[in-house]
């Protein structure tokens, strides 16, 4: 599992910092910058998200990953100890992007 911090205060997930989901979905195949990444299990606040509202909130996070071209991404699963989504008051997951993206090309 993967440590996970979070800036996208618009997220339903997002609660100080952390993630409330115990995975997420890192997508941009074709990425080559961390800016071509973004979180694709963003859900914005007030979405009606049923499983968003649970009080677990996690640091250690599975992160399924379609960034064929990062040095962390072994087998479409991140291996980075650590990694940080980023967005701040993103309105839609493109919008947000895998901070941690080292693009291994």
């Amino acid at each position: 599992m993967t440590k996970l911090d979070c800036n996208v205060v618009n997220c339903s997930y997002n609660a100080d910092n952390c993630c409330r989901r115990t995975d997420i979905q890192v997508e941009g195949t074709q990425a080559k910058t961390s800016s071509e990444t973004c979180c694709g299990s963003f859900a914005p606040k007030g979405s009606g998200c049923q499983s968003c509202h649970t009080t677990d909130v996690k640091k250690d996070t599975t992160v399924s990953c379609e960034a064929c071209e990062c040095k962390f991404n072994e087998d479409h699963a991140c291996h980075a100890g650590h990694i940080g989504i980023s967005g701040g008051h993103a309105d839609s997951s493109r919008e947000t992007e895998c901070g941690s993206f080292v693009c291994s090309c």
